[in-house]
């Protein structure tokens, strides 16, 4: 069934409504027509069974048959903290994550990031990340579309909000992220550090850990930064998802 994103704003008791660029994929792609049904999301976590009443030139009218939590949302919300890697791997990043089941994604500029984006600059990047978020949310049927943050640095970032801070750092050799979960096993609220290619300068990881991280070995081989961030969601949501 197709998965189409609403704001909340557009959905009443009992009916809803989409707009936008949806609105010709559905009528001139799809080829849909009043009686077919798709499933809603909210951006909240809750999904919805339609059915497509009518469709006019910039707008679709449903009904709504059915309303649930969506089951694809896992009860930890992870957020990666990013440093910005070479050019193209970003959305790369962005892509998989929200597959897997990330609840935020905050680019970083790190000490050893290769590529240098100024802030002007990346507002025209962040709309486009957005949109690999909102992609790949549809398509592997979430219930929110993650959020892109705005580009900050380790010093500057706002660590208080969260349960647990897990500092993927080669250097580490003497806890696993699998030892910090099962130490942590009722964390809900956690953010996953990534550096970029060269990886986290010593003074980052110290003022992470100053913030309440914890530095953890993501296994015995090191991992490319595109890789890292994804294996670190999986290996989370393998130990902590119910």
């Amino acid at each position: 069934m197709n998965r189409f994103f609403v704001r909340p704003e557009d959905i009443s008791k009992d009916s809803a409504a989409i707009t936008g660029e949806d609105v010709k994929h559905i009528a001139r792609v799809l080829r849909m027509q009043s009686g077919d049904k798709v499933m809603l999301s909210d951006g909240l976590g809750y999904e919805y069974v339609a059915e497509i009443e009518d469709i006019s030139r910039d707008r679709v009218e449903l009904r709504l048959l059915d309303e649930k939590l969506c089951p694809a949302e896992p009860k930890q919300r992870i957020t990666l903290y990013q440093g910005l890697p070479k050019a193209g791997k970003m959305e790369f990043i962005i892509q998989k994550c929200v597959e897997l089941g990330i609840n935020g994604i905050i680019p970083v500029a790190a000490e050893r990031s290769v590529v240098r984006v100024k802030p002007g600059e990346y507002r025209a990047k962040q709309a486009r990340y957005q949109r690999i978020s909102y992609e790949a949310a549809k398509q592997s049927g979430r219930g929110i579309i993650p959020h892109i943050g705005e580009l900050t640095t380790f010093k500057a970032a706002d660590m208080s909000a969260y349960d647990l801070i897990l500092v993927a750092y080669e250097d580490e050799r003497k806890t696993s992220l699998k030892e910090a979960l099962r130490a942590n096993m009722k964390a809900e609220n956690i953010a996953v550090i990534i550096g970029p290619e060269g990886g986290l300068e010593t003074g980052e990881v110290e003022c992470l850990i100053d913030k309440g991280g914890k530095a953890v070995s993501l296994g015995r081989r090191i991992l490319r930064t595109e890789t890292a961030g994804m294996a670190a969601v999986a290996m989370i949501l393998y130990e902590l998802e119910e």
